[in-house]
């Protein structure tokens, strides 16, 4: 099944003095699935990490010149090209500074837009419908350019499809209320025009399509329309050859309804669908059908069953515009540009039910919240689950006896210790995934009575729903604060486990909650004898035991270099916290969370459980810097990765507090020493490269026997 997880945002909009445009010409791939290059509609390209939000290079003309078109980059040459003031190439590597120095030609023709393929090289759309290979245009920048179009006839869309050896350039044109379809095949090149059928009661009241997308699958290019009255089509056109264009020029290109979205009786305005794959469609600014008019919505439909897999509603206003890369969507709304991962899996009925199995890991936690497939069917085949006149699977209701309804009724009144015993039966003797629809319901309700009747709490049938995996913070949003109430740590550090969607301020929530324990001397004992589980607690224990030497490359963490006349002794490192609390301080360190959200709870940080949580991180910092640690499984400790980045989060959040405080003084100076041996170390590794270069260079001898020494001198 489908799902949409947690966005973040990537960067600010600019303001625009037109309130209906985002601000945004466009979003294409680096050469790392991780980059993205985005285009502002003014005179910036900036390249950003999407991973960490943060840009790693930025490009801006000069004041009164423009961007007519996204920037594209091309992996061949490794360069990013892009058009200004409509007829001006520009070309430039990472490394440039300025735009204004590198590359430029001037056309003798206006363009729409540069489209890289992969494989293929970049081509060069020209707003009269030419099509040109990159280098050609060139080597002769002034080259006459044939005109494709008609009079009043001018390109809104373009695309490039690549089918298995062959590339396309597509674009969709409007002339007088009428659309067509362009399909530029390139090498050999052969251009084939079809004219869309009109949406409407009448030729002269025909909709504009408000977007397109394409895609490649099976022999045909699939494009895929979407109107104002929420209708989607899909038109399909063959690779097999281009036919013989009919005498009228255009030949009629056929549609199927592929999806009919509920607009409660209005048009949509700003709206856009794209493909994800062959069976699933992403559609943004179009109102939820359970929500009504009025909202917009990003939701991700299964065209073969017309189910809604997920929805999550965008605040702010919609401009139309979505993007997907890499598993990623991005979404220019309100006054920023948000980034949102999904999945599609495999698509079956059974998915497009919720009944697919998916196996989770600690990066990535899907809890089976979804109903089964034995209680959806009730008895039912797939086939009477189906429509035969329209193709579309039909929702169906579970029955109403469910077999966790006997321990629900004893929720209300019976002891802790029956009510858990009745859990544990529960649960080992139906399988997890039937009971799906009613664990989330079962969890509430012991949450429930246990924040009104406070001598109720069932610790271990907590503890064991959650171990199911079926549960998540959104299904029941009390029980993680429940457990910090009740100085519950195992279940506390299960659903930190288990939880894929804890959000920001819980997560802070129980940082502050365990540092608070940490920095006083009265909860201590609590703590430290607190059941956590087994595996982390060992791990634990062999690392946090003091330890010497810790020296890396040379250099150790604590002075500038290695001393050869005088050999000193490295200080000893201990870990500042015991191992319980060390445990579920890393559990915290590996939650996810998106830096915006998580950086002004952070602020709420006191100084000391400041200073106790950097010197922490500073304690695994060494450790991962020490030759003998090996980190075995990855659930169990932090990564080095997330360690920096908390490393980094606080340091933004009290940077003025750290500097004011001189309790912190040694503290930052360990740090600074820490990180100017490793630069030095890569640093004399840099001096190394171009002789480890020039040793790859070398050719080997001619007459060289079985056994060979060399020895090469490196000065």
């Amino acid at each position: 099944m489908a799902a949409l997880y947690e966005g973040y945002t990537l960067c600010a909009l600019l303001k625009t003095p037109n309130s209906l445009v985002s601000g945004i010409n466009g979003i294409e791939v680096d050469s790392d699935i991780d980059h993205v290059v985005v285009t502002d509609s003014t005179r910036s390209v900036t390249l950003y990490k999407v991973s960490d939000q943060k840009p790693l290079g930025s490009w801006t003309l000069k004041q009164g010149q423009s961007l007519s078109c996204p920037a594209v980059y091309n992996a061949g040459t490794k360069e990013y090209v892009s058009v200004s003031d409509g007829k001006v190439i520009r070309v430039w590597k990472a490394e440039d500074l300025l735009l204004d120095k590198a590359f430029k030609a001037t056309l003798s023709a206006n363009v729409w837009r540069v489209h890289a393929v992969p494989g293929g090289g970049l081509f060069v759309l020209f707003v009269r419908g030419a099509v040109r290979l990159l280098d050609d245009v060139l080597a002769a920048p002034q080259q006459p350019i044939e005109e494709v179009l008609g009079q009043e006839e001018n390109i809104r869309w373009s695309a490039t499809v690549t089918a298995e050896t062959q590339h396309f350039v597509i674009f969709t044109t409007e002339q007088n209320s009428c659309h067509f379809l362009y399909v530029q095949r390139l090498k050999p090149n052969s251009l084939q025009k079809f004219s869309l059928e009109p949406q409407g009661p009448a030729p002269q009241e025909a909709q504009a399509p408000l977007s397109f997308s394409a895609c490649y699958q099976e022999g045909h290019i699939r494009l895929l329309c979407l109107y104002p009255d929420g209708h989607v089509y899909q038109s399909l056109v063959s690779m097999r050859g281009p036919p013989a264009l009919p005498p009228g020029g255009a030949a009629p290109l056929p549609r199927t309804q592929l999806l009919g979205l509920h607009v409660g009786g209005a048009l949509l305005e700003a709206a856009s669908a794209i493909y994800l794959d062959d069976c699933h469609v992403a559609v943004v600014g179009a109102p939820h059908p359970a929500a009504g008019p009025g909202t917009n919505f990003l939701c991700i439909w299964n065209t073969n069953f017309q189910t809604l897999q997920a929805g999550k509603e965008i605040p702010g206003k919609v401009y139309g515009q979505l993007w997907s890369y890499a598993g990623k969507l991005f979404i220019p709304h309100g006054r920023s540009l948000t980034v949102i991962p999904y999945e599609c899996p495999t698509s079956s009925l059974a998915t497009a039910l919720g009944k697919l199995k998916r196996a989770g890991s600690r990066d990535s936690r899907v809890p089976a919240c979804v109903p089964s497939w034995s209680s959806l069917l009730d008895g039912r085949t797939p086939s009477d689950l189906i429509e035969s006149s329209q193709n579309k699977a039909k929702p169906v209701q579970a029955s109403s006896a469910g077999p966790a309804d006997h321990v629900l009724g004893l929720v209300e009144t019976a002891t802790v210790e029956a009510v858990q015993r009745e859990v544990e039966a529960l649960l080992s003797r139906a399988d997890p995934q039937d009971l799906n629809p009613w664990l989330g319901q079962l969890a509430c309700s012991l949450v429930s009575r246990s924040s009104t009747d406070p001598p109720f709490y069932p610790a271990s049938g907590l503890a064991a729903l959650v171990r199911t995996g079926s549960l998540c913070h959104s299904v029941c949003p009390e029980l993680l604060l429940l457990a910090l109430e009740k100085r519950d740590y195992l279940l506390a550090q299960l659903c930190l486990q288990a939880f894929p969607d804890v959000p920001e301020n819980i997560t802070c929530c129980c940082l502050k909650t365990f540092l608070r324990v940490s920095v006083s001397s009265a909860p201590e004992a609590e703590v430290q004898t607190a059941c956590l589980e087994p595996s982390s607690l060992s791990f634990m224990e062999t690392h946090s035991a003091p330890q010497r030497g810790i020296e890396l490359n040379g250099f150790t963490s604590t002075g500038g270099g290695p001393d050869p006349e005088k050999p000193s002794s490295p200080p000893i490192h201990t870990c500042p916290l015991g191992v319980h609390k060390a445990v579920l301080l890393n559990e915290v360190i590996q939650t996810p969370y998106s830096d915006a959200f998580l950086l002004p709870h952070l602020k709420d940080l006191s100084p000391q459980q400041l200073m106790l949580f950097l010197q922490y991180l500073h304690f695994l910092y060494l450790q991962y810097s020490q030759d003998s640690f090996k980190q075995e499984d990855k659930s169990i400790a932090p990564t080095l990765t997330q360690i920096m980045d908390w490393v980094c989060l606080l340091l933004d959040a009290h940077f003025t507090v750290l500097v004011m405080t001189p309790e912190a003084r040694g503290l930052l100076v360990n740090l600074h020493i820490f990180v100017r041996s490793q630069v030095r170390f890569c640093s004399e590794l840099g001096k190394l490269e171009g002789s480890l270069q020039e040793i790859q260079t070398l050719r080997r001898q001619k007459e060289m026997g079985q056994y060979c020494i060399q020895v090469i001198k490196i000065f």
